[in-house]
């Protein structure tokens, strides 16, 4: 795969912003290096994570992810979401202001609205993709335009991602496998307490916009899933491409061994390059095919 170095020389990138339903939303448009092959797949609509309050497109697993994807010859958009909050006064050049929460279904309607809008200048449709808790957003996304109608969506692919309201029952064998800071952080207690931030309300965590796990799922496209090894995370994301397969559509699922949580926050370590690898080999094979079953493996 093309070194970081490189890539940071031959990839553009330019910021620029979409309207959605809560103003302005930044994204930033990467492009193939020119004279370089660029990809006939879709265009990729890449969601970062940050436990839906934190992140932003500046963070490795928002930048250098979208560059390492267009340095392969893919048409890359990011997304700025607006992040979860708590209602509080906040300083600005016009004074001290009062600023209200931001809960579900802001992020959702952000990453709506971008594809929608990208879908338009698109010619060969959009896949849509997101790490931990973008991937949750990509995924309510999913479900959220399959009821508004419209065009469906090319393929979506997740890394680490959560699905569900409450984290699923952890395996003793997932258990023993968690090392660091993140065993002790990404406890099923602190995890669920995080998507009621997120969520805002108890009655929002129930809505298949907000978690698609444990709902229908038969409206999604063909779809990649990537698992960190040594990840509580894994739990949710292991069920959730149960849950796909079950429903008769196309998943490949795969754990990388050894792995922890946000890999492609890293983007030094070898993990980054095989997840990489993964999402530009599935993801320059997709040409609007649409859903089918095959059931989800591991590897």
């Amino acid at each position: 795969m093309t070194s970081l170095d490189q890539i940071s020389m031959a990839v553009d990138s330019v910021d620029s912003t979409i309207w959605g339903p809560h103003g302005s939303i930044p994204v930033r448009w990467y492009s193939p290096p020119i004279g370089a092959a660029q990809v006939r797949s879709a265009t990729i609509v890449w969601i970062h994570g940050g436990g839906f309050f934190k992140g932003s497109l500046d963070q490795p697993e928002s930048h250098d992810v979208a560059r390492t994807l267009a340095a392969a010859g893919f048409t890359v958009v990011t997304v700025g979401y607006r992040l979860a909050t708590v209602s509080r006064f906040r300083r600005s050049s016009r004074g001290i202001r009062w600023s209200p929460a931001v809960h579900y279904p802001v992020p959702v309607d952000d990453v709506v609205a971008v594809v929608r809008e990208v879908q338009r200048e698109a010619p060969n449709g959009v896949i849509l993709g997101g790490a931990s808790a973008g991937a949750c957003l990509s995924a309510g996304a999913v479900l959220r335009m399959a009821d508004d109608g419209g065009d469906a969506l090319v393929g979506v692919f997740f890394a680490y991602g959560f699905f569900h309201a409450a984290l699923p029952k952890r395996s003793p064998d997932l258990r023993g496998r968690l090392r660091g800071r993140r065993r002790f952080m990404h406890t099923p207690i602190l995890l669920n307490l995080t998507n009621l931030h997120y969520a805002g309300t108890r009655t929002a965590m129930a809505e298949r916009h907000a978690f698609a796990g444990g709902h229908a799922l038969h409206e999604f496209p063909s779809t990649l899933m990537i698992d960190s090894d040594r990840d509580s995370m894994r739990s949710s994301g292991g069920l959730f491409a149960q849950e796909l397969s079950a429903a008769g559509i196309m998943v490949d699922y795969h754990v990388l061994p050894g792995t922890f949580h946000a890999f492609l926050n890293r983007p030094q370590e070898p993990s980054f390059t095989e997840g990489m690898r993964l999402i530009i080999d599935w993801a320059g094979k997709q040409r609007g095919s649409t859903s089918g079953l095959q059931p989800g493996g591991e590897s």
